[in-house]
């Protein structure tokens, strides 16, 4: 099932000017990471997940349109799935994104993952196998 696309959109378009945001399609969305953390994810069953961090999802829980971010059928505490009705104005879905952005300047930043390549494992030469 894609994700929202327009949702999509709307959020990329709010954060066009940070070099520091990378797009991957992860839990069944698409996710904005910063510096290597999940800040938000345009949800394909609809709706908005967004990371507040552990002290303030209990506060978030408590907005219109918010409920808790369900894991195979577990909360997961520290996100928080907003319906599309807690972010139909731009300015609700900036609201969300600064929460989101906000909890993520509190992490220490990943290190990039790249892969490195490894030298091949090198084999033995196959020992003759001559009668004497």
């Amino acid at each position: 099932m894609p994700y929202d696309e327009i949702t999509a959109d709307r959020v990329r378009t709010m954060l066009s000017g940070r070099r520091d945001v990378v797009e991957k399609k992860l839990m069944g969305g698409l996710c904005f990471m910063v510096n290597g953390a999940m800040r938000c994810s345009v949800s394909a069953r609809g709706g908005l997940l967004v990371r507040v961090g552990t002290a303030a999802h209990a506060q978030a829980l408590g907005e219109p349109h918010v409920s808790a971010m369900k894991m195979a059928g577990r909360s997961v505490t520290g996100f928080v799935r907003v319906a599309p009705d807690g972010y139909r104005t731009d300015a609700a879905l900036k609201k969300w994104i600064k929460r989101g952005l906000d909890f993520v300047a509190t992490l220490p930043a990943k290190p990039s993952r790249t892969k490195s390549k490894r030298a091949a494992p090198q084999r033995k030469a196959p020992q003759s196998r001559r009668k004497k």
